[in-house]
């Protein structure tokens, strides 16, 4: 059944009613795929967080917060709420949709450090286990090329030009199976950008912080130019399937196709701006905090290194 769905053509419930803000909190619809795939993400989660807390070690109750309820919330928000009702009505609805899949769902899954909980709960010894396996997969060539700061600012940057500018959108309006894979597609292009520069988990690809505040502000431009072409551009993205839309039902309260895609880029312009100030602010703050905890380690490091020399002065006194 699940199966058969991924593979069925893309439809609209030509009856939906108008869409408001309220309508994006009460027209739910859950889509099995994503759910199930989504619950085993937290239920793993929360198992590896039970198992740490069994033992007797800690596990930081913002981690799984920003995991489970803002990363993991946001996803399921994004999947199956109106958003999600409305993604294939309104292309300012799926611009939405896009930039809490794309940006605000990666940064919280990176708070959320699941490879660090895994690298603590996995069984394995040093030599094998799921533990072991894992770190192999953390220090392979592959994970180091798809971690690399340059490729994967590329794949971010160029990655919603490719979605909105060829016919990959169109068939994401035509195919349940691409529909879902565009939504994955959008989580893991996200990830793979910003996962390394949150810093939380050792995965490859970290760089300073100087560099991963120049990176975010890098995405600003790129953002604010698509979201003007997409409004200023002539053609419409989608312009067949919407306006077919236009000429059943919904048409009698659909806004005009053109005025919506000025909206679409207008929410991509604007919201992009706004997640990355949130970046900035996580990555300034971290970077606070890393500067605080390696002065108290130089602080150590001199006070031993005083003890020491006191030490060393207290026995060539002593001696005859």
């Amino acid at each position: 059944m699940l199966f058969s769905r991924l593979i069925a053509p893309l439809t609209v419930d030509p009856d939906l009613p108008k869409f408001t803000f309220g309508t994006a909190f009460s027209a739910w619809s859950m889509d099995p795929f994503l759910f199930i795939a989504g619950v085993w993400v937290v239920g793993l989660y929360l198992v590896g967080v039970y198992a740490l807390h069994r033992r007797g070690d800690s596990w930081p109750i913002g981690r799984t917060l920003a995991f489970v309820v803002a990363g993991m919330g946001g996803f399921f928000f994004a999947t199956a709420s109106g958003i999600s009702t409305y993604d294939t009505t309104l292309l300012s609805v799926h611009m939405v949709q896009h930039m809490i899949l794309s940006m605000w769902v990666p940064l919280f899954l990176a708070l959320g450090a699941p490879v660090t909980l895994a690298l603590r709960t996995l069984p394995g010894t040093s030599t094998r286990g799921p533990r072991r396996w894992l770190l192999a997969c953390l220090h392979s060539r592959i994970a180091a090329v798809l971690s690399f700061p340059p490729l994967t600012f590329a794949l971010y940057v160029l990655s919603p030009w490719a979605l909105y500018f060829t016919s990959w959108y169109d068939a994401s309006l035509a195919s349940t199976y691409i529909h879902e894979l565009m939504h994955v597609h959008l989580v893991v292009v996200g990830a793979l950008f910003f996962w390394p520069l949150m810093g939380v988990d050792p995965v490859p690809g970290r760089v300073s912080y100087p560099f991963r505040l120049m990176l975010i502000f890098l995405t600003l431009p790129f953002h604010a130019f698509l979201g003007i072409t997409i409004m200023d551009q002539q053609t419409l993205i989608g312009g067949d399937y919407y306006e077919e839309l236009h000429d059943g039902p919904m048409g009698a309260w659909l806004p005009g196709a053109a005025e919506d895609q000025h909206v679409a880029g207008a929410i991509l312009w604007s919201s992009g701006d706004l997640i990355a100030l949130v970046f900035f602010g996580v990555l300034f703050a971290q970077w606070v905090r890393s500067s605080i905890a390696e002065a108290r380690r130089e602080d150590r490091r001199l006070d031993r290194e005083e003890a020491r020399a006191q030490r060393a002065a207290n026995t060539d006194t002593i001696e005859p």
